[in-house]
């Protein structure tokens, strides 16, 4: 009997939440946020490597590029390039000759309903992802991996990794 009211208990409690997710802390601090990150560990989001990005059609997808080690997000349909420096350099052999496995997909949110494709989807519309936070990220990131994006608390700008040399974008 316990066990059968513990059952509904928890069912009626998870009918009101919402997906959220929180990495590398026991839980999201914001209301308005699908995905947060710990802040306090010095430590990015690495971008899906991407060979051919002809088939990535939703805008705000972001992206590291091998073809041209840039990382990039589609606006418009135009891919709009985050590192400036042209010396980027990533070593994609573990990736190369690979399959994507088509079915591969998390998505976190309550929009069920959306299609769009990608390796993680944040669905909900009405909350946002908060990147990493990190201090002086060209300071105190140690070994960066191409493709990192985080947010730098000190400058307040994003600040992208192409595998060479970190660029900074400020509002």
């Amino acid at each position: 009997m316990k066990t059968y009211i513990l059952i509904i208990l928890i069912s009626i409690i998870s009918i009101g939440t919402k997906s959220q997710v929180a990495i590398g802390k026991t839980a999201v601090t914001n209301s308005a946020v699908s995905l947060e990150f710990n802040d306090s560990d010095k430590k990015g989001l690495i971008l899906p490597y991407v060979q051919n990005k002809s088939a990535i059609n939703v805008n705000g997808s972001m992206i590291y590029d091998t073809s041209d080690h840039k990382v990039k997000y589609l606006k418009d349909n135009a891919w709009f390039d985050l590192s400036v420096d042209t010396t980027g350099q990533a070593d994609t052999s573990i990736q190369d000759g690979k399959q994507e496995q088509p079915t591969a997909k998390t998505m976190i949110g309550t929009n069920t309903t959306d299609t769009s494709d990608g390796i993680l989807v944040l669905s909900d519309t009405d909350k946002a992802m908060i990147l990493p936070r990190v201090a002086s990220p060209h300071l105190n990131i140690i070994s960066p991996a191409p493709g990192m994006v985080v947010y730098d608390t000190t400058a307040k700008q994003l600040a992208v990794y192409n595998g060479t040399v970190w660029s900074f974008w400020k509002p």
